[in-house]
């Protein structure tokens, strides 16, 4: 089966760069904007790449996802964290949807008043 055939291809995570290619001041400044919040700082690299996983997967984007497992691995981080970093997001995902039942009550309640 060939790889056009599905909407995410794996090869075009390398083309990332290619995001410049009409517009390439503002795909420099996020580049660099980039590299600079996911060096080292007040968080370890290890640690801003876990958080990048579990966005990645919150956001529901399989290249970060290729990109951040690799990553993650390659800062020190074991299956067991990474793991942990997914089901934190998915339990921020369902609070997230959760919480706003809050409204829906508000609303239920307006109504029948």
């Amino acid at each position: 089966m060939s790889n056009h055939n599905h909407y995410f291809n794996a090869s075009d995570l390398a083309k990332f760069p290619e995001i410049g290619r009409v517009n390439k001041d503002l795909a420099d400044k996020f580049f660099s904007y980039y590299g600079a919040v996911m060096g080292e700082g007040a968080l370890s690299e290890r640690e801003k790449a876990l958080i990048a996983l579990a966005v990645s997967h919150a956001l529901k984007c399989p290249y970060c996802i290729d990109a951040y497992t690799s990553t993650c691995l390659q800062k020190g981080a074991d299956e067991a964290q990474m793991n942990e970093a997914v089901h934190v997001a998915a339990a921020m995902a369902a609070g997230i949807s959760l919480v706003h039942s809050v409204q829906m009550n508000n609303k239920i309640d307006e109504l029948s008043i």
